[in-house]
Protein backbone atom coordinates (compact mmCIF):
# COMPACT_ATOMS: atom_id res chain seq x y z
CA UNK A 1 0.00 0.00 0.00
CA UNK A 2 1.14 3.43 -0.67
CA UNK A 3 1.16 6.28 1.92
CA UNK A 4 0.76 9.84 1.08
CA UNK A 5 4.92 10.31 1.59
CA UNK A 6 5.09 8.15 -1.34
CA UNK A 7 3.27 10.81 -3.59
CA UNK A 8 5.79 12.97 -6.33
CA UNK A 9 5.11 14.96 -8.84
CA UNK A 10 7.27 15.13 -12.06
CA UNK A 11 7.62 18.70 -13.67
CA UNK A 12 5.26 18.58 -17.03
CA UNK A 13 2.91 16.18 -15.09
CA UNK A 14 -0.48 16.54 -14.78
CA UNK A 15 -1.20 14.40 -11.98
CA UNK A 16 0.57 13.16 -8.53
CA UNK A 17 1.91 9.61 -9.03
CA UNK A 18 3.21 7.24 -6.98
CA UNK A 19 6.62 6.98 -6.57
CA UNK A 20 6.77 3.29 -6.80
CA UNK A 21 4.77 3.90 -10.20
CA UNK A 22 7.72 6.63 -11.35
CA UNK A 23 9.66 3.49 -11.15
CA UNK A 24 8.11 1.35 -12.87
CA UNK A 25 7.28 3.89 -15.81
CA UNK A 26 10.73 5.17 -16.14
CA UNK A 27 11.79 1.33 -16.64
CA UNK A 28 8.89 0.27 -18.71
CA UNK A 29 8.87 3.33 -20.92
CA UNK A 30 4.93 3.69 -20.40
CA UNK A 31 3.09 7.17 -20.57
CA UNK A 32 1.85 8.66 -17.22
CA UNK A 33 -1.78 8.24 -18.89
CA UNK A 34 -1.06 4.23 -19.07
CA UNK A 35 -0.04 4.43 -15.61
CA UNK A 36 -2.90 6.06 -14.25
CA UNK A 37 -5.32 3.77 -16.58
CA UNK A 38 -3.61 0.76 -14.71
CA UNK A 39 -3.48 2.06 -11.26
CA UNK A 40 -5.22 0.77 -8.40
CA UNK A 41 -8.66 2.55 -6.97
CA UNK A 42 -7.27 4.16 -4.12
CA UNK A 43 -4.13 5.55 -6.33
CA UNK A 44 -5.93 6.58 -9.02
CA UNK A 45 -8.34 8.65 -6.59
CA UNK A 46 -5.90 10.41 -4.92
CA UNK A 47 -3.96 11.32 -7.69
CA UNK A 48 -6.22 12.73 -9.30
CA UNK A 49 -7.23 14.58 -5.98
CA UNK A 50 -3.44 15.81 -5.53
CA UNK A 51 -3.76 17.38 -9.10
CA UNK A 52 -7.13 19.19 -8.51
CA UNK A 53 -5.68 20.48 -5.40
CA UNK A 54 -2.31 21.48 -6.48
CA UNK A 55 -4.38 23.94 -9.80
CA UNK A 56 -6.43 25.25 -7.23
CA UNK A 57 -4.26 27.06 -5.03
CA UNK A 58 -2.34 27.23 -8.65
CA UNK A 59 -4.52 29.60 -9.68
CA UNK A 60 -3.99 32.76 -6.96
CA UNK A 61 -0.29 32.00 -8.07
CA UNK A 62 1.22 34.98 -10.25
CA UNK A 63 -1.60 37.20 -9.39
CA UNK A 64 -1.51 40.51 -7.16
CA UNK A 65 -3.12 40.80 -3.72
CA UNK A 66 -5.37 43.51 -5.88
CA UNK A 67 -6.29 40.84 -8.88
CA UNK A 68 -6.60 38.04 -5.77
CA UNK A 69 -9.67 39.90 -4.01
CA UNK A 70 -11.42 41.34 -7.58
CA UNK A 71 -14.71 40.70 -7.97
CA UNK A 72 -15.34 39.86 -11.36
CA UNK A 73 -18.95 38.04 -11.46
CA UNK A 74 -22.64 39.11 -9.85
CA UNK A 75 -21.95 36.62 -6.60
CA UNK A 76 -19.19 37.33 -3.93
CA UNK A 77 -16.53 35.04 -5.83
CA UNK A 78 -12.70 36.05 -5.50
CA UNK A 79 -9.60 34.08 -6.60
CA UNK A 80 -8.72 34.31 -2.76
CA UNK A 81 -12.45 33.66 -1.22
CA UNK A 82 -12.70 30.42 -3.64
CA UNK A 83 -8.89 28.76 -1.65
CA UNK A 84 -10.17 29.71 1.23
CA UNK A 85 -14.15 28.12 0.45
CA UNK A 86 -12.05 25.14 -0.97
CA UNK A 87 -9.78 24.68 2.75
CA UNK A 88 -13.14 24.86 4.41
CA UNK A 89 -14.59 22.43 2.31
CA UNK A 90 -11.43 19.80 2.92
CA UNK A 91 -11.51 20.56 6.58
CA UNK A 92 -15.34 19.77 6.66
CA UNK A 93 -15.33 16.64 4.46
CA UNK A 94 -12.05 14.86 5.75
CA UNK A 95 -11.63 17.04 9.85
CA UNK A 96 -15.22 16.86 10.79
CA UNK A 97 -16.59 14.33 8.78
CA UNK A 98 -14.16 11.15 8.85
CA UNK A 99 -12.34 12.19 11.89
CA UNK A 100 -15.32 12.91 13.71
CA UNK A 101 -13.72 16.55 14.95
CA UNK A 102 -16.95 18.89 16.23
CA UNK A 103 -16.94 21.92 14.76
CA UNK A 104 -15.63 24.28 17.47
CA UNK A 105 -12.27 22.19 17.63
CA UNK A 106 -11.34 22.80 13.86
CA UNK A 107 -9.89 25.89 14.34
CA UNK A 108 -10.89 28.08 10.86
CA UNK A 109 -13.95 27.42 8.66
CA UNK A 110 -15.55 23.91 8.38
CA UNK A 111 -18.89 24.91 7.37
CA UNK A 112 -17.79 25.53 3.72
CA UNK A 113 -20.82 28.03 3.66
CA UNK A 114 -20.98 31.52 2.54
CA UNK A 115 -18.76 32.89 5.11
CA UNK A 116 -16.11 30.14 4.37
CA UNK A 117 -15.71 32.61 0.78
CA UNK A 118 -14.64 36.05 2.97
CA UNK A 119 -11.48 37.52 3.13
CA UNK A 120 -10.09 39.00 5.71
CA UNK A 121 -8.28 42.27 5.26
CA UNK A 122 -4.89 40.81 6.77
CA UNK A 123 -5.03 37.61 4.75
CA UNK A 124 -2.59 37.64 1.79
CA UNK A 125 -2.07 35.26 -0.77
CA UNK A 126 0.44 33.51 0.68
CA UNK A 127 -1.30 33.19 3.91
CA UNK A 128 -4.66 31.92 2.40
CA UNK A 129 -2.67 29.04 0.04
CA UNK A 130 -0.34 28.10 3.12
CA UNK A 131 -4.17 27.64 5.12
CA UNK A 132 -5.45 25.75 1.91
CA UNK A 133 -2.32 23.78 2.04
CA UNK A 134 -2.56 22.63 5.55
CA UNK A 135 -5.80 21.89 5.52
CA UNK A 136 -5.13 19.61 2.79
CA UNK A 137 -2.24 18.10 4.94
CA UNK A 138 -4.45 16.87 6.93
CA UNK A 139 -7.20 15.65 4.70
CA UNK A 140 -4.30 13.13 3.19
CA UNK A 141 -3.15 12.27 7.72
CA UNK A 142 -6.63 11.53 8.40
CA UNK A 143 -7.73 9.54 5.27
CA UNK A 144 -4.62 7.35 5.35
CA UNK A 145 -6.27 5.50 8.25
CA UNK A 146 -8.77 4.56 6.23
CA UNK A 147 -10.24 2.44 4.22
CA UNK A 148 -12.31 3.08 0.84
CA UNK A 149 -14.92 1.59 2.29
CA UNK A 150 -14.68 3.07 5.77
CA UNK A 151 -18.37 4.78 6.11
CA UNK A 152 -19.26 7.61 8.48
CA UNK A 153 -22.19 9.34 9.37
CA UNK A 154 -23.34 12.51 7.41
CA UNK A 155 -26.47 14.58 8.68
CA UNK A 156 -28.29 14.61 5.43
CA UNK A 157 -26.97 11.57 3.25
CA UNK A 158 -26.87 8.77 5.75
CA UNK A 159 -23.57 6.82 5.67
CA UNK A 160 -21.34 7.87 3.33
CA UNK A 161 -17.73 6.27 2.44
CA UNK A 162 -14.16 7.75 2.03
CA UNK A 163 -14.50 6.46 -1.84
CA UNK A 164 -17.78 8.78 -1.77
CA UNK A 165 -15.91 11.84 -0.12
CA UNK A 166 -12.83 11.04 -2.21
CA UNK A 167 -15.10 11.98 -5.41
CA UNK A 168 -17.58 14.35 -3.88
CA UNK A 169 -14.03 16.27 -3.31
CA UNK A 170 -13.23 15.93 -6.53
CA UNK A 171 -16.17 17.04 -7.99
CA UNK A 172 -16.41 20.05 -5.83
CA UNK A 173 -11.94 20.77 -6.73
CA UNK A 174 -13.09 20.52 -10.25
CA UNK A 175 -16.36 22.76 -10.49
CA UNK A 176 -14.31 25.51 -8.49
CA UNK A 177 -11.26 25.01 -10.86
CA UNK A 178 -14.03 25.80 -13.72
CA UNK A 179 -14.97 29.12 -11.83
CA UNK A 180 -11.39 30.10 -11.08
CA UNK A 181 -10.48 29.73 -15.10
CA UNK A 182 -13.16 31.97 -15.98
CA UNK A 183 -12.22 34.54 -13.38
CA UNK A 184 -8.64 34.44 -13.84
CA UNK A 185 -8.92 34.83 -17.93
CA UNK A 186 -10.83 37.96 -17.07
CA UNK A 187 -7.96 39.09 -14.55
CA UNK A 188 -4.95 38.34 -17.16
CA UNK A 189 -5.76 36.27 -19.68
CA UNK A 190 -4.56 33.18 -18.07
CA UNK A 191 -6.04 29.84 -18.61
CA UNK A 192 -5.17 26.14 -17.93
CA UNK A 193 -3.78 24.43 -15.27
Amino acid sequence: MTSRNDFAHRPGSPIAMPVHYHVVMLNASLTEEEVVGTAGERELLEGFLEYHRRVVSGKLRGLSEEDARRHLVPSSTTPLGLVKHAAAVERAWFQHYLAGRPREQIAENSQGDAASWQVGNEETIASVIAEYEDACAESRRIAAAFALDHTVPHDRLGPVSLRWIYVHILREHARHIGHADIIREQIDGATGD
